[in-house]
């Protein structure tokens, strides 16, 4: 059993911490909503007081929270008082430069503590289902200390490199997504001006070279794959104004580092036009409907 404290209690960091719990493990938890933190409790987690409460007696502090602001601020905060030897591991997404100054912060402090950057995928299902894929930069050591926990929230835990690489794989992989969904998405739009149906196109390009994540389980259509946000009106999964995040922090990443994204400045400059819609609470597989010039 270990004593973890986990700072960030929302849609993800909630049934994150509730799995902790479920796994025998002994969590103290501080979220700013009183809503987040009434539903931890009952999933089982302590609810501190402060963030300084909430750190104090921990052996693990995991933070998941919205930006790298505000990770930069609770790190700042908690730093001095979290036991010597402790392990903090970021699951936020964040950008790169944010990622590399918190494990600077830890560094500094001279206790003997470790850290680590591990943004996760799998949306909210992913979280509650204790599927997530974790992406961890930072030491070895903290790595393979942190794995064991990792795994109780994830069913795969990847070791990225060193500090900020776990970021890098994020926005990388989330650049992937945003452009791979808008593809599928256009294919199903000209298939639907061509008389094509949808389950057509789908058994077609499922089992071929069109064949990709964006279609085989997330197909942003009705009808094909029953357990995608299409078939439930849309309702995230991972919405829209979070695809927008991640595609922005891949264009700042791209721009700090002189790489050539031009699909991924485009889907994010659609996904933008998407969100400002009125679209940002929507799964971001609605960008379907944007994309056949529908507006509500």
């Amino acid at each position: 059993m270990t004593s973890i404290a986990f700072i960030g209690l929302g849609n993800m960091g909630g049934p994150m911490a509730a799995n902790l719990v479920k796994a025998g493990h002994t969590v103290t938890g501080f979220d700013l909503s009183p809503a987040s933190c009434d539903q931890a409790k009952n999933d089982g987690v302590s609810i501190a007081g402060s963030t300084l409460d909430a750190v104090r007696d921990a052996e693990i502090v995991v933070t998941m929270l919205p930006a790298g602001k505000h990770v930069l601020s609770v790190w700042a905060d908690i730093l001095p008082a979290v036991k010597e030897g402790a392990l903090l591991i970021d699951c936020s997404t964040i950008d790169v430069e944010s990622a590399r100054k918190v494990h600077t912060m830890a560094r500094e402090q001279e206790r003997n503590l470790t850290s680590l950057d591990a943004p996760v995928s799998g949306g909210v299902g992913g979280a509650k289902g204790a599927t997530l894929t974790f992406m961890a930069g930072g030491a070895k050591q903290a790595f393979d200390r942190a794995e064991p926990i990792l795994s109780k929230m994830g069913k795969k835990v990847v070791h990225c490199g060193e500090a900020g690489a776990g970021q890098a794989a994020k926005i990388c992989n989330n650049m992937i997504l945003g452009i791979s969904m808008i593809g599928v998405s256009e294919a199903f739009v000209l298939a639907e001006k061509l008389g094509l149906s949808h389950q057509a196109l789908f058994d077609v390009a499922s089992t071929s070279s069109g064949q990709c994540w964006s279609l085989t389980t997330y197909c942003p259509v009705p009808g094909p794959v029953p357990t995608s946000p299409a078939n439930n009106d849309y309702k995230p999964g991972f919405a829209a104004a979070l695809m927008l995040k991640d595609l922005k922090l891949a264009q700042e990443a791209a721009l700090a580092s002189g790489a050539s994204t031009p699909l991924g400045a485009e889907a994010a400059q659609l996904y933008a036009l998407f969100a400002n819609a009125g679209h940002d609470g929507d799964d971001f597989s609605g960008i379907v409907n944007f994309l056949r010039g529908q507006k509500g």
